[in-house]
């Protein structure tokens, strides 16, 4: 029997999830509705399978995907979310995560994801398998341009892409960097123009799968 740990901050959410998949025949060992409270309830628990939910007061559940692999190796975390964000599925994956699903994912598919990833697979809903293809293929095509051009960001301009990932607007950088809006966003057009990319997205996913920046 697969041993779950379900953190998501709604007790609808958990009570229904948890009651379904008790019905198919898994064990929810535990709840947990912060991020951290995921944390010490892995390293507790020890469950097969963590079930993951991102966005929750008081932190990320992507800022905590690497600590629980770390307090529970033998666990799997799936990230269950509302968010379709191509940014939050590329972090998830590189922290370790070993699925992406939303949750409008149907109860059968979402069983047969569990035992998928317990056995050691990796699922991403359909949504998020074609916003990874997209963004893959984005990347490729632009790979040979890129390797010619050998674009090399200045630190400045590392720091500014940093804060662009953090959620800042070029206010808030400008304010944080002491320089002005109109100087971050002359950083910002750079970036763009030396890595051939069109939007601030496209910059932060290159820098994370290229390791430029850390979220």
């Amino acid at each position: 029997m697969r041993r779950l740990l379900i953190v998501d901050d709604l007790p609808l959410f958990r009570v229904g999830i948890g009651s379904a998949l008790a019905a198919a025949d898994f064990e929810v060992v535990g709840e947990a509705t912060t991020a951290q409270d995921a944390v010490e309830k892995a390293r507790e628990l020890q469950p097969d399978v963590v079930l993951l939910d991102i966005l929750m007061p008081g932190g990320s559940g992507l800022e905590v995907v690497g600590e629980i692999i770390s307090v529970s190796p033998g666990s799997k975390v799936m990230l269950l979310t509302a968010s379709e964000s191509e940014e939050d599925l590329l972090i998830g994956v590189k922290a370790g995560a070993r699925a992406y699903l939303t949750k409008d994912t149907p109860l059968p598919d979402l069983i047969a994801a569990i035992d998928a990833v317990a056995a050691g697979g990796a699922v991403l809903s359909p949504t998020m398998a074609g916003k990874l293809l997209d963004v893959t293929n984005q990347l490729l095509r632009h790979e040979e341009l890129l390797q010619a051009r050998k674009p090399t960001l200045t630190g400045r301009e590392i720091e500014v892409l940093e804060l662009v990932a953090q959620g800042n607007t070029s206010r808030e950088i400008g304010d944080l960097l002491f320089i002005s809006e109109n100087t971050v966003k002359n950083h910002i057009r750079n970036i763009l123009d030396k890595l051939g990319l069109h939007s601030r997205n496209e910059a932060v996913l290159y820098a994370v799968r290229e390791d430029l920046i850390t979220i």
